[in-house]
């Protein structure tokens, strides 16, 4: 009897810890405005990302320009992980990527620049 007590305790131990780590996972779904539409981009906000202690999946939608990333929130924060792509020198949502960043990337992702009142070659 003692045993089966045993038992039917653990169960549910391990059944409240699987659901307290169940319950500490997010999903986030961030803007990207200004990445392109180029491979390199996306591997490189995703290669960034998962070296973060807490990004459990990341995955960079290039023609919607958006990200869905999922964390452990007791490991890092929502803000983090934007704070995180604009570190990688792209906008994320409303937190906008860092200068020095950005000039860094290649050129095929950064946005094209447009010079007011001068046509683009070829239009």
């Amino acid at each position: 009897m003692k045993k089966v007590f045993f038992l039917v305790l653990l169960a549910v131990g391990c059944a409240t810890a699987a659901s307290a780590q169940a319950k500490a996972q997010q999903t986030l779904k961030l803007s990207l405005p200004t990445v392109q539409n180029c491979e390199i981009c996306k591997e490189k906000i995703e290669t960034y990302l998962k070296r973060f202690d807490g990004v459990t999946f990341i995955s960079v939608n290039l023609k919607r320009k958006e990200a869905t990333v999922k964390y452990l929130t007791d490991r890092i924060s929502d803000e983090d992980i934007k704070a995180a792509i604009a570190t990688a020198g792209f906008d994320a949502n409303e937190v906008k990527a860092e200068p020095d960043a950005y000039n860094r990337l290649p050129k095929c992702c950064k946005q094209p620049e447009v010079k007011a009142g001068v046509p683009k070659p070829g239009r």
